[in-house]
C-alpha cells in the first residue's frame, strides 16, 4: 500500500448503521449489524475484517506469482470467520479460514512452490491480524488440487 497512514471515516446513520467513507474517488459503503441489533443493511464489522484479510491475501498471492511473470487469474477467495466466546464470555473472532483458489491448473504455473512458501509474508493485513487471531490459509488450483 502506498499510503503510510490510511484513513477511513465512519458516520453513524442510525442505530448500528454507519456510512464508511474511504476518501476521494472511492464509493462509500454502509456497515451494519445483523438483526436484532441492526437492520442488516450492509456488511458487519466481522465481514469487513474477513474481506480485508481475504483481499490482502489474494493480492499477496497475485503479487508473488506476477513477480515470476505468471498469470493465475482469476483468483477467488472465501473467508470463514469462527465466532465464539472467550474466557470472559465475550464474543470474539476466534479464527479465520481463508481458502484461495487459482484460476488455472497448478501445472501451468512456474515457481509455485516458492510462491506458496512466501506469499503470506507480503500480506500486511493478514500478517498483522494473525498476531492476534489464528489464520488458516489454504490454496487450491483450478482443478481443485490442494496446493497448501
Amino acid at each position: 500500500m502506498s499510503e503510510s497512514k490510511p484513513r477511513v471515516v465512519l458516520r453513524q446513520q442510525q442505530d448500528f448503521q454507519f456510512a464508511i467513507d474511504f476518501g476521494a474517488g472511492i464509493s462509500p459503503l454502509v456497515g451494519d449489524e445483523h438483526p436484532p441489533l441492526g437492520q442488516g443493511q450492509g456488511p458487519t464489522p466481522v465481514q469487513l475484517l474477513a474481506a480485508a484479510v481475504g483481499n490482502c491475501l489474494s493480492d499477496a498471492l497475485l503479487f508473488a506469482l506476477r513477480k515470476f511473470k505468471q498469470a493465475p487469474e482469476p483468483i477467488s477467495c472465501e473467508v470463514t470467520a469462527e465466532i465464539g466466546r472467550n474466557a470472559e464470555n465475550r464474543l470474539r473472532v476466534l479464527g479465520l479460514d481463508v481458502a484461495l483458489t487459482l484460476g488455472v491448473p497448478a501445472a501451468k504455473l512456474e515457481h509455485l512452490d516458492r510462491v506458496l512458501e512466501q506469499f503470506e509474508a507480503f500480506c500486511t493485513v493478514g500478517a498483522s491480524v494473525a498476531q492476534g487471531i489464528p489464520l488458516h490459509v489454504s490454496v487450491r488450483d483450478a482443478d481443485g488440487q490442494q496446493l497448501k
